[in-house]
């Protein structure tokens, strides 16, 4: 039994070190010369061509930027669906939104396939390390297939519902992440405005009861020291908040906070004004609009846009 694993980016490459040496694996990635390189640091066999597919193929795990290429995947005469022998397992690792993963799931099992969502938080530190937090939705028997193939990969394996609840989960998580993000940032320009400084007020809150990841990570060493490195773009971080604005909006909730941050962070993005921007970035903005300095220095933020995940 092999294991075909689908997308090999910032996040992919990492994942499959972790992966391979439990499982026979080989590779897959429209990048070819990626593909390749990467198969031959893990003694893996990377695909030309995703129609190779062999019978011994019976797991695929995806980590794809959105759905609608994990449809253009899986759907249509050349895809996943077609190709995979009954009984095959598919693992949705990407952030997809979740009701894109429900239908596909009711087309997997009408042609005698199962599909599991299992979208990670944690970035490409924890990928690297195998320590992500994974959301499983899907059925209970699939999630429990998926079980041996998600454990080399993460320390935190949470099953969540259904088909498309890990995905409704992440991008649910990533709301409040960027929630505490832009939070944060006002109270830190208040403070510096009240002649507190920004890495004082830090302190304050990450030894009290507001403080998050935002306060205790982000802030000190990605914000603060100008770096703005997080390695999660503003961009997938905005495309995370339509899919979790997405879920309020169609049951008709009132979600007055959150529904703030997702125009914050709009906005963010149009005033800035730039390629490959960092989600941390935000803090830039309440500095440009305020005309106030958070920053303790300016460092080099990257220019390099990578496919992560928060």
């Amino acid at each position: 039994m092999t294991t075909l694993f689908i997308g090999l980016g910032m996040m992919g490459d990492p994942m499959v070190k972790r992966y391979a040496p439990a499982h026979a694996t080989v590779l897959y990635d429209v990048n070819h010369d990626t593909a390749t390189a990467l198969a031959h640091e893990t003694g893996t066999q990377a695909l030309d061509d995703i129609s190779e597919l062999s019978p011994d193929i019976t797991t695929v795990i995806m980590m794809l930027p959105n759905s609608r290429i994990v449809e253009s995947v899986v759907r249509g005469s050349t895809g996943l669906f077609a190709r995979l022998p009954a009984g095959a397992l598919i693992i949705d690792m990407g952030s997809s939104e979740p009701a894109s993963t429900r239908a596909l799931a009711q087309e997997a099992a009408l042609v005698g396939l199962s599909y599991v969502d299992a979208p990670v938080s944690g970035g490409v530190s924890k990928a690297t390390t195998g320590q992500l937090s994974i959301m499983v939705g899907g059925a209970p028997t699939d999630i429990e297939r998926a079980m041996e193939h998600l454990q080399p990969l993460g320390t935190s394996i949470t099953r969540v519902g259904p088909a498309g609840s890990g995905h409704a989960a992440k991008a649910l998580n990533n709301l409040l992440s960027a929630t505490n993000l832009a939070a944060a940032a006002e109270i830190l320009t208040v403070a510096k405005n009240f002649g507190i400084a920004a890495e004082v007020m830090i302190e304050v809150i990450n030894t009290s009861t507001g403080r998050s990841q935002a306060s205790e990570i982000k802030y000190p060493n990605h914000v603060l020291n100008g770096t703005f490195d997080s390695g999660f773009s503003m961009d997938l971080m905005l495309k995370d908040l339509a899919i979790a604005h997405t879920l309020s909006v169609d049951a008709g909730l009132q979600t007055p906070v959150t529904d703030s941050t997702v125009t914050t962070l709009v906005e963010a993005r149009r005033v800035l004004d730039a390629a490959h921007l960092d989600h941390t970035e935000v803090a830039r903005y309440y500095e440009l609009v305020n005309d106030v300095e958070l920053r303790t220095s300016h460092g080099t933020p990257t220019q390099e846009e990578t496919p992560n995940d928060d």
